[in-house]
């Protein structure tokens, strides 16, 4: 293939052209993020890293695409599960791995943990602990946004157990009153912290949610990363354009519990192993790239072989990290700290 030919190969899906360069982006990134979270579960069976942990093994598609459909400038924030999304925002590796591990290294100096991700070079606001506190967290970025008129739009992100929360109601009622620059999007993963979509919610067509306060709405594969970018891509200029705000429902699976600690036994072992086989987002990027002749089979095989070495040396790096000091405990309390108030005297040997 000649060198004019490869700058044009690629695959057009529902009308929007993907480069062969950034098909091997988004399949890298997802296969990194399913193996650093694979890392991260064995760590916590280790009990090297403690508290609670969630992980998104099965929905790196919406992290990876959200990624590609939005700019470095607009502001992302989302619940607990926040790895993936932390990482496809191209947060430095070894400080997220080092924070799951309570290291000073760590993103936010390893006083976060697994829930509490931030990181503000990259405009990420969180891992947020409380189920559902992100979204008026948003709705205040994106009133930002519109003030300032920075051009900037603020993805908000919940699951559809989230969703049911009395403030993300408040949330969207602001946030179309005011023809806010925000997309509020639901990762559906249909068990929320183990009970089924249909048991909790009346409508479980989440993209409905916002029709009370004339939020339009849009269901999306989850699943299908070339279709969420092309489809989230919508969502993000409707918002941009002053249009006010949208509600994205993500259709997804998560293969793990809730958190590590959930066995999940809340649903069957046939039904997990039917999403990984006949819908796992990395695997049905795989298979376009290979039909389409940009990668073969071999070459998927060795990029995982290497991107697990690379995992593995991230986190021996992590791992090498010291604990925090025990005076980062009066650190980043308050903006303008207080005269004399730390450390408190006596509290800290």
């Amino acid at each position: 293939m000649s060198a004019k030919q490869k700058s044009k190969a690629g695959i057009t899906h529902d009308g929007l052209f993907f480069s062969e360069e950034s098909l091997h982006e988004m399949h890298d990134k997802m296969l990194f993020i399913r193996r650093f979270e694979e890392k991260a579960g064995q760590l916590y069976g280790l009990k090297k890293i403690g508290g609670f942990c969630h992980l998104c093994n099965g929905q790196e598609a919406v992290c990876v695409g959200l990624e590609h459909a939005s700019e470095p400038a607009d502001y992302m924030m989302t619940s607990y599960r926040d790895h993936g999304h932390i990482l496809a925002r191209g947060s430095d590796p070894t400080a997220v791995m080092a924070e799951l591990l309570g290291r000073a290294g760590g993103i936010v100096k390893g006083k976060g943990g697994s829930m509490h991700m931030f990181d503000i070079e990259k405009n990420f606001a969180g891992g947020n602990g409380i189920v559902g506190e992100q979204v008026p967290i948003g709705l205040g970025f994106g009133f930002s946004s519109w003030y300032k008129d920075d051009g900037r739009v603020t993805i908000c992100i919940m699951g559809d157990g989230g969703i049911n929360q009395g403030a993300v109601y408040e949330s969207f009622n602001m946030a179309a009153l005011w023809k806010l620059p925000i997309v509020f999007l639901v990762e559906n993963n249909q068990y929320a912290m183990g009970t089924s979509l249909e048991r909790a919610s009346a409508e479980t067509q989440l993209f409905k949610r916002g029709i009370s306060f004339k939020i339009p709405g849009m269901k999306i594969d989850g699943m299908d990363v070339l279709e969420f970018e092309k489809k989230m891509g919508e969502a993000m200029e409707h918002a941009r354009s002053g249009k006010g705000p949208m509600l994205v429902e993500a259709m997804t699976y998560r293969y793990r519990g809730h958190s590590m600690s959930d066995p999940a036994t809340y649903r069957t072992r046939a039904e997990v192993d039917e999403w990984r086989s006949g819908r796992d987002p990395i695997a049905r990027l795989q298979a376009q790239m290979i039909e389409a002749g940009l990668a073969t089979e071999e070459h998927f095989k060795q990029k995982d072989k290497d991107i697990k070495k690379e995992v593995a040396a991230i986190a021996k790096a992590a791992e090498a990290q010291p604990e925090p000091d025990a005076a980062e405990l009066w650190t980043d309390i308050y903006t303008d700290p207080i005269e004399n108030a730390y450390p408190y005297p006596g509290k800290v040997n």
